[in-house]
């Protein structure tokens, strides 16, 4: 019997965001999901919310059918001939990717609020340029804040433009470092390169994480510096000297595509 929780029918955003809060609330693994438990408390959470006249979108209502399909399937006694012929696999795989993958990117965005919380907690003295001469320029120096900042920006544009079918392996960290390299290595008379086209050229929300997670590969190993020209302008990126020692050999981009994965 599984144990009903008290909701106060909070909102979210889609079904997957509702999942995720039951599993953690249960506090089980999201990759062996009890499907009966979360099943039924996923339905008690649709009837709060019919009683209280909240209108869920269609995708919720999917969603409960999808599970209870799964559910029906986990019940079906399994035929040991045919399972031996051709194991089946676990009717579950299929939600549990979808569930890490959201997760994922929830967590990539719950970083950006914190980050955009301690950015605008932090105080700058604008009086700074009253001790600078004219031909002095200081540079402006772009700290990860800025770009977590951007990398929000290109997420919230994202959510209305036409999305693709990507594959989940499609793209990957080592494969945007080395199109980061590339990128920079072609820029004539080592010109900057914008780091919002860099993400409006990219065709899929993985992409861009991806891209996002590579530029702060290389930032930390110091292969690429980080740029604005003026104050809240567009973040850019210039060579360093040692950018094509860094992460040069494919054992090193294996080695990042294991931390990453």
């Amino acid at each position: 019997m599984s144990t009903p929780l008290n909701f106060q029918l909070e909102q979210y955003e889609g079904p997957l965001d509702l999942l995720l809060d039951l599993i953690r609330r249960n506090q089980v693994n999201i990759c062996d999901i009890p499907i009966a438990q979360i099943t039924s408390q996923y339905m008690a959470y649709m009837e709060k919310a019919a009683a209280l006249d909240v209108e869920l979108g269609s995708d919720f209502v999917y969603m409960a059918a999808t599970l209870i399909h799964i559910k029906s399937r986990l019940l079906l006694p399994k035929d040991p001939e045919l399972d031996m012929i051709s194991p089946e696999s676990d009717p579950r795989q299929e939600l549990v990717d979808r569930l890490l993958e959201h997760e994922k990117y929830k967590n990539a965005a719950e970083m950006l609020q914190q980050k955009r919380l301690l950015e605008e907690a932090a105080w700058s003295n604008p009086s700074i340029r009253k001790y600078l001469s004219e031909d002095e320029n200081p540079g402006l120096d772009v700290t990860l804040f800025d770009l977590v900042k951007t990398f929000q920006q290109v997420l919230e544009r994202v959510k209305n433009r036409p999305t693709y079918d990507v594959g989940a392996d499609d793209v990957t960290v080592p494969e945007m470092i080395r199109f980061i390299r590339e990128t920079l290595r072609r820029a004539p008379g080592g010109q900057l390169v914008s780091v919002s086209d860099l993400f409006a050229w990219q065709r899929s929300k993985r992409a861009i994480l991806c891209l996002f997670l590579a530029i702060l590969e290389l930032v930390k190993r110091q292969a690429i510096h980080l740029t604005q020209k003026e104050a809240f302008d567009d973040i850019f990126l210039k060579r360093a000297e040692h950018l094509d020692e860094a992460l040069g050999s494919e054992e090193d981009l294996a080695q990042v595509e294991q931390e990453y994965k």
